[in-house]
């Protein structure tokens, strides 16, 4: 796939749902959203209120979610985490969970209020775990794609040394190549998309990617290696919560059960993908979601909840 500049962002989206096989009787209906001053940027798919709000994870955008919420069938509202897509970046590099988490939780508010789930992978997993904290009243229930608390990034990490790499390339066809290497995305058409709707063309012409990780100009982002900060909050937090393990990605037998002995009540979904498994098994993913969240109405909680600061 190849497509110019002017291309549309949403215009990959019958190919993609060709690729997975979800039908789309009708175009979808989603737009381009921005809250906080355009500090956020979002996605809205649906006419009706959002029940489901996706957070992404490191490196990626709202678009990661895209062949997942068409599989849902669901209204959606899918973030730009603070210095990814088209949101805003952070002067002080800083994108720790709990640090991003006012930001997440201020548009959660405005765009999600009632939504019936918080679906967060990696990154995104543990800024939802973060919001849960800060803002229990916006966090009905907890999906959680293949991070935890307990787990430690060391080296080797796959989405890190991704992201270690170049900071700009002279064509889009480099970063294909250099994900491929990588073993991201099922298909070449997968990794050309995600690519074209992850990058931008710099004034010089060279490719850069939309995200401030990669864009380091001489700093170095925090995203933090060690998350047990969060095991409190997700210990007393007692609405829904659903671990999604990929069978490839970065959970280890050891890290799964660990979460369930520390989250009591929690449930576990193993699904055949790698770490980005709303971009592997989409579909997949999807029924997951739906199983867990099927019953449950908007601003249902299991108990009463209070605003946070």
């Amino acid at each position: 796939m190849s497509a110019s500049p002017s291309v549309s962002e949403f215009e990959f989206l019958g190919e993609e749902a060709a690729e997975f096989a979800i039908p789309l009787p009708s175009p979808p209906v989603v737009r381009r959203v921005s809250v906080d001053g355009g500090a956020t940027s979002a996605l809205v798919w649906g006419d009706e209120p959002a029940q489901i709000a996706f957070l992404h994870g490191g490196g990626l955008n709202a678009h990661t979610w895209d062949a997942t919420t068409m599989a849902l069938g669901r209204p959606v509202v899918a973030l730009d985490l603070p210095g990814h897509g088209d949101s805003a970046w952070r002067d002080d590099l800083d994108y720790r969970a709990e640090v991003i988490a006012p930001a997440a939780a201020s548009a959660l508010g405005q765009l999600a209020p009632d939504a019936v789930a918080v679906v967060g992978q990696s990154l995104g997993g543990l800024t939802a775990i973060a919001v849960a904290g800060q803002r229990p009243d916006l966090v009905a229930a907890l999906v959680i794609v293949d991070v935890s608390p307990g787990l430690v990034v060391g080296d080797g990490n796959q989405v890190r040394d991704f992201l270690a790499g170049p900071e700009s390339f002279a064509t889009r066809e480099e970063i294909v190549e250099r994900a491929a290497s990588f073993g991201f995305a099922v298909s070449r058409a997968a990794l050309a998309r995600g690519v074209f709707l992850n990058t931008r063309v710099r004034d010089d012409g060279q490719i850069v990617f939309k995200h401030h990780l990669a864009n380091r100009g001489g700093g170095e982002p925090v995203l933090g290696t060690d998350f047990r900060s969060l095991w409190p909050t997700l210990e007393q937090y007692d609405n829904p919560v659903l671990l999604v393990r990929a069978t490839r990605g970065f959970l280890s037998d050891e890290v799964v059960d660990e979460f369930m002995a520390r989250v009591p009540g929690a449930e576990l979904a193993t699904i055949d993908a790698g770490h980005n498994v709303q971009e592997d098994a989409p579909v997949e993913l999807a029924a997951a979601i739906n199983g867990f969240v099927v019953g449950r109405p908007p601003g249902r909680r299991r108990r009463p909840t209070a605003a946070g600061p």
